[in-house]
């Protein structure tokens, strides 16, 4: 059956948010959150429980160790119900290593690009983690098939797949998701059963109202 929830969180803040110069030496998959992370993590579990009660959660979550440690420090405990870890939910790949200002030059051109069709050199571009998402779409569904599947299902994953994800959920179109910001660390978002289809809790933050943006506006917000 379908759950009365589907909630999607990002994971908290990390090393590498504070040291960008880790990415030159540690594969971004192994960064682990920071002391601020952890805490952001603890207090979006104490907003989880008290919007869901004891109810059974079942979990999908990033294979990266930040999403993991989220996860583990939002404290649902004996709440959860199944636990999958799905790589199909990690973050946009970047290429491997990445040297700061070669990787500067490209966020600015993405920037002009647009986040969706802009393919990192060596990495994915926003379209390749939107055919990730619709697969996993497939397995998500599929779950729900079974009679056991319980009312809240939680997936734990990083900010751009937030978006695509309810990009491809709502059927939102491209130029309308290039408008749109990152949530910030553990920002969480819901989608709520109504009595035909789900609705989304709240909008995401919008950095520009039309695409291609006005050239003096800033980036959106990673």
């Amino acid at each position: 059956m379908r759950p009365d929830r589907i909630v999607l969180i990002r994971h908290g803040e990390t090393e590498g948010n504070v040291d960008p110069t880790l990415f030159e030496r540690l594969p971004d998959h192994r960064h682990r959150l920071t002391a601020r992370g952890l805490d952001q993590a603890r207090e979006a579990g104490g907003r989880l429980r008290s919007l869901i009660g004891e109810a059974p959660v079942w979990v999908y979550v990033s294979p990266y160790i930040r999403s993991r440690q989220t996860l583990e420090a939002l404290g649902l405990g004996a709440q959860t119900a199944f636990v999958h870890e799905e790589p199909r939910l990690r973050e946009q790949d970047w290429g491997n290593l990445q040297v700061r200002e070669a990787m500067q030059r490209q966020r600015e051109e993405r920037d002009r690009f647009g986040h969706f069709y802009y393919r990192f050199s060596g990495g994915e571009s926003g379209a390749d983690v939107y055919d990730r998402v619709s697969s996993f779409l497939e397995t998500m569904h599929r779950d729900f098939q079974r009679p056991d599947y319980p009312r809240v299902a939680l997936l734990v994953t990083h900010g751009l797949w937030m978006r695509l994800f309810c990009m491809r959920w709502f059927h939102w179109s491209v130029d309308f998701f290039e408008t749109l910001e990152n949530p910030r660390h553990c920002e969480d978002r819901h989608l709520a059963l109504g009595e035909a289809h789900y609705e989304l809790d709240r909008p995401f933050r919008r950095w520009t109202t039309t695409w291609p943006p006005d050239p003096t506006r800033s980036a959106p917000i990673e």
